[in-house]
């Protein structure tokens, strides 16, 4: 931004603090009374009920709405009340953001705020897609947006972080966070925690130095950055010989959660680069596929724990980092829970980063035989080669980054997993600008059968309780939504949203979209109507019951 434009922003800026909080647009002569601007006491709301401010509805990740208006009972009445087309994406990632009745949401660059009760347009903010990028930036996949105040924050596919004005789309700043000639992108959704915006990068497959970087979310000025590969001297730089550093990956592509009575930011990591060879890379490659405690204010790190020491699987911890408490003998453990990409379904101490403990989620799993008593893998020996080794999970993970959700009052945490398996290839390459930097990769055994299954999982008691197995090709990504209504709902393996009750898994009501889910679904209400949301294909979707 030149200082033309940051005298011009900071204009707007003050025009905005003094209009405070005032109604914005009317629609067909009925008044849209919807208060745009987003409070502290918004944010920090848990669970959420008529607004969703945030990817995973809360800090705490869980992606539990205490709304209960659709229940077992009602379910199956529930219809598509509209259908909203962004029309410049085949693959939305993005899960809508709804406060007082307006809905934000992404589809690649675009931005767009709709009226949540009939999915009309009431902004359409247009920047056109990037050239020149590489790996998941490339098809520019974006999963939503972060509000505050009177603003919206979304990233682009060349890693902008851009401010929009929330009553009408206007771009009031515009910051490039990372250099798309070094091949970073962006696919996330920003977290917005108290007075800043902090955002990561994607790239990690194109041998970029992965970080994550906070902003002023008021003027967009630098507060801080962390790098998630250690530079020469700094602790944990022994893995990165030379200028390996420079290309080890560690990219931070999903939104983390956030404990503010803790005080603390958890954030997940990638893969270290390059992929499935790790000559050039030696020791455990921190921080690649860890969870990062951090301190909000300074980027200070306070722990972190790493699920998948020198990765060789491409099994990066970009899964969501779920903030759960456990009555335990008398007394409430602060737990932080992952189902990891690895097949272990991890449980830690989020105060500390202790390792509580590890269960298995899938069947297929072959890489680790068990994970030891401080949380590290007791691995088996199998490891890609040239000829190929068969290993389980195999690259799409016993789970990827659709998004698990937990039930406080089951005690249950619900997760899609794949039970497969693939042939991992080696072969050393130089990292070399412009490609992307794999070791080789992977290949579908023959007679192969991948199966998605949804899980309910006992967090306290470290167990399966119940499972519902899909039909489809294994090949949706679509995550899953908890409701104090005693629901589950989910983008299924053939297309359709399903909701199953939340304590046996019964199948209860199912609507096809006829398009592959790449989204997770979310609940909002409106004039005391309860809505569910789910991006699937080219379309958002939006069910009600009937009223």
């Amino acid at each position: 931004m030149n200082s033309w434009g940051k005298v011009f922003t900071l204009a707007l800026v003050a025009a905005f603090r003094m209009a405070g909080s005032s109604a914005w647009a009317q629609q067909e002569g009925s008044a849209i009374t919807a208060v745009v601007n987003v409070s502290a006491g918004d944010l920090l709301a848990q669970p959420v009920g008529a607004n969703w401010t945030s990817y995973n509805g809360d800090y705490t990740g869980r992606r539990f709405s205490s709304l209960h208006e659709i229940n077992p009972q009602n379910v199956a009445q529930l219809r598509a009340t509209w259908v909203f087309h962004p029309g410049n994406s085949e693959r939305l990632e993005a899960t809508p953001v709804v406060v007082n009745g307006i809905m934000y949401l992404t589809s690649a660059n675009d931005a767009f705020a709709l009226d949540a009760r009939t999915g009309r347009a009431l902004w359409h903010h247009e920047r056109p897609v990037s050239s020149g990028l590489l790996d998941d930036a490339a098809a520019h996949h974006n999963r939503g947006v972060g509000v505050w105040r009177n603003f919206v924050y979304m990233e682009t596919d060349d890693a902008h972080l851009l401010c929009l004005d929330a009553r009408s789309g206007n771009l009031l700043w515009d910051v490039a966070y990372a250099d798309k000639a070094k091949h970073y992108g962006a696919t996330s959704a920003p977290l917005v925690v108290k007075d800043e915006v902090i955002v990561g990068t994607s790239g990690g497959d194109s041998g970029v130095r992965g970080f994550l970087v906070a902003y002023d979310a008021l003027t967009g000025s630098l507060k801080w950055r962390f790098w998630t590969i250690p530079g020469p001297g700094e602790f944990g730089s022994a893995s990165w010989p030379g200028d390996s550093y420079l290309h080890g990956g560690g990219t931070t592509w999903m939104p983390g959660t956030y404990d503010p009575k803790l005080d603390t930011v958890y954030w997940t990591t990638s893969n270290a680069a390059p992929d499935f060879v790790g000559d050039s890379r030696p020791g455990d490659d921190l921080y690649t596929a860890c969870v990062l405690a951090l301190n909000p204010d300074t980027g200070a790190l306070k722990w972190y724990f790493q699920f998948t020491p020198h990765d060789l699987y491409d099994y990066d911890a970009n899964e969501t980092p779920v903030l759960v408490d456990v009555e335990e003998n008398g007394t409430t453990r602060h737990l932080l829970v992952q189902a990891n990409r690895n097949g272990f379904l991890y449980v830690l101490d989020r105060s500390n980063g202790k390792f509580v403990r590890a269960s298995p989620f899938v069947q297929k799993l072959n890489w680790a035989t068990v994970i030891g008593p401080s949380g590290g893998p007791l691995l088996s020996g199998r490891v890609p080669t040239a000829q190929g080794t068969y290993i389980c999970p195999g690259i799409n993970g016993a789970t990827n980054w659709f998004s698990p959700s937990y039930n406080p009052d089951t005690g249950l945490f619900y997760v899609i997993a794949l039970e497969s398996c693939n042939l991992y290839f080696s072969n050393p390459k130089l990292f070399a600008p412009g490609k992307t930097y794999y070791g080789t990769g992977t290949k579908l055994p023959p007679d192969e059968h991948a199966q998605k299954t949804l899980l309910a999982f006992s967090v306290s008691e470290g167990k399966r309780v119940w499972s519902y197995p899909q039909v489809g090709h294994a090949d949706s990504w679509g995550g899953t939504l908890a409701t104090a209504g005693e629901l589950v709902f989910f983008g299924d393996d053939a297309g359709s949203v399903e909701a199953v009750e939340a304590q046996t898994g019964r199948a209860l009501w199912h609507f096809n979209t006829g398009q592959k889910m790449h989204a997770s679904p979310m609940s909002y209400m409106v004039d005391g109507i309860q809505y569910v949301a789910l991006s699937a294909g080219s379309d958002v979707f939006s069910f009600s019951l009937p009223h």
